[in-house]
């Protein structure tokens, strides 16, 4: 017994619906923080810098975040010399923009004005390749490729229940099949970097000189001191202090209170 088709304006309804549902995820924030944005650009287009990081901030303030926000907002603390909050900023939009040539180029150039000169440990290049992979697209635009390929997807099968033409009908159900592989791919992508991000909390220091001790306490032994501007993992926390660990493997404790977490 033939299925019965259905209705190709019931098709385009159901497709029209399902995308409406998903809009609000492609909606990138309210007018206001947006108009902030514009404000403090026009500052740092006149080199207004202090003018430029008020707008940014109250834009912060209000709960936006984007990539050009952060990346705007270090570029001005840049130019005012203030390398920590540089820092700092350039790698909050590194987060949301991890392959974003232009945010590691300018990061690169904050970091050679710092005082310390820390040099990696390297990795196995297939750690550094499975890295680039999974980093290569922020979680924000793998969120919603995921959601649209779960919707196309569904869309494509819902189509393909109810198609009578077998060549339709085909089309139909491997090209839902292969979309909503991609969008599995891409939410196990977005599972595993936000796993690292989160196992991985990262913070800069804004402390002059930080004495790293031995122990969370300051009567231990001071180990060796780093600058501010410099990035550390963080390790563990004890009561006002952090366990935290260089890019090139040193280990120790410091005052919570001398860094900004990432």
């Amino acid at each position: 017994m033939k299925s019965k088709p259905m209705p190709k304006n019931l098709i385009y309804m159901w497709s029209v619906w399902l995308l409406f549902l998903a809009m609000p995820l492609l909606s990138l924030a309210n007018e206001q923080p947006e108009a902030l944005l514009k404000k403090g650009n026009a500052a740092y287009a006149k080199e207004q810098y202090k003018e430029a990081l008020a707008a940014y901030q109250q834009a912060l303030d209000a709960g936006y975040e984007s990539v050009s926000l952060y990346f705007n907002t270090a570029n001005a603390h840049y130019k005012l010399a203030d390398m920590p909050q540089a820092i700092l900023n350039y790698e909050k939009a590194a987060k949301l923009a991890p392959g974003d040539e232009d945010i590691k180029l300018n990061l690169k150039l904050a970091n050679l004005k710092i005082t310390d000169r820390i040099e990696e440990v390297p990795e196995f290049f297939l750690t550094t390749w499975w890295k680039a992979f999974v980093f290569f697209f922020s979680a924000n635009a793998l969120s919603v490729f995921t959601v649209i390929s779960f919707i196309l997807g569904f869309v494509l099968l819902i189509a393909y229940l109810f198609l009578r033409d077998l060549l339709p009908k085909k089309a139909a159900f491997y090209t839902g099949i292969v979309i909503l592989s991609l969008g599995l791919v891409s939410l196990v992508v977005v599972s595993v970097q936000s796993g690292y991000l989160n196992g991985h909390p990262q913070a800069i220091v804004f402390s002059g000189a930080a004495d790293v001790k031995s122990g969370p306490d300051l009567k231990q032994k001071t180990l060796f001191v780093i600058h501010a501007g410099t990035k550390v993992t963080i390790k563990e926390n004890s009561n006002g202090w952090i366990n935290i660990e260089l890019s090139n493997g040193n280990s120790g404790w410091i005052s919570a209170a001398d860094v900004n977490e990432i």
